[in-house]
């Protein structure tokens, strides 16, 4: 069938590495041959073992030093580094040839996302299907306001990316009694403006729901998937959107 292409998006903290692991576990264990690349070049502790690693070929703190960068500066640079070096980091995976590749993007979606680096290292990446997981951190989106503020920040990155997009709500075990409520405004959006009402006034309220009517016009709310790494609640629900679009409904499950 070939091999298919799971990338993990989302704002530093949003649990990417976790589900990363998680997901390959899950896969493994329904007899799927799983490897992970990790594009985080800054990544110190990793919840898995990874089968392709762009630490491996560059060490950000030699960046900083050779380059007089901070942090921030340096990882910009790996990124941009690592997609004219791809093929270096994708060796072992060209001649492995998994059923899935699972990508773990760095913890600062930024350089991913918005610097021509991202968009080509997604193009270039081998695989028959392909298909991006967006992070919501559940803990972060139970705000309301933030709720309007993480779904425009996912519409700019569908707009980077012209793969299949899926919205994952992650650390549903943490916020249960908060999860229907998250839910709920994706398909009902006049329930969160009633939840802008009641959190902000002035002109935060104005802009949140003038973002909230431009999102909802234009079909850019898409309701998430509710998903834990932890208990893997939700995993039969996000394997399911994986088979529909990476292998035309061939059930993951089995």
């Amino acid at each position: 069938m070939g091999m298919h292409v799971v990338f993990s998006v989302g704002t530093a903290g949003s649990g990417k590495s976790l589900l990363t692991s998680a997901l390959r576990e899950w896969l493994e264990e329904k007899g799927w041959g799983v490897y992970i690349a990790n594009l985080d070049p800054g990544a110190r502790n990793l919840p898995y073992e990874p089968d392709a690693d762009i630490r491996s070929i560059i060490d950000i703190n030699e960046l900083m030093e050779k380059h007089g960068l901070g942090p921030n500066g340096a990882l910009i640079l790996a990124v941009d580094m690592a997609a004219a070096r791809l093929h270096e980091v994708l060796q072992d995976i060209d001649e492995a040839s998994p059923d899935y590749l699972l990508v773990d993007t760095p913890g600062q979606m930024e350089p991913f996302v918005y610097r021509p680096s991202g968009p080509l290292i997604v193009e270039q990446l081998p695989g028959t299907s392909k298909v991006m997981l967006f992070l919501m951190d559940g803990w972060l989106v139970s705000n309301p306001l933030n709720y309007v503020s993480i779904q425009l920040l996912a519409a700019s990155v569908r707009l980077r990316f012209p793969v299949p997009f899926v919205q994952l709500l992650t650390k549903a075990d943490l916020i249960e009694d908060q999860v229907d409520r998250v839910m709920s405004w994706s398909s009902r959006p006049s329930e969160l403006e009633d939840a802008i009402s009641s959190s902000s006034d002035g002109e935060a309220y104005l802009m949140h729901r003038r973002l909230l009517s431009m999102l909802a016009r234009g079909g850019y709310i898409e309701k998430p998937i509710p998903v834990s790494a932890v208990t893997r609640a939700g995993f039969l629900s996000l394997s399911s959107a994986l088979a529909n679009i990476l292998s035309g409904g061939e059930d993951l499950q089995d």
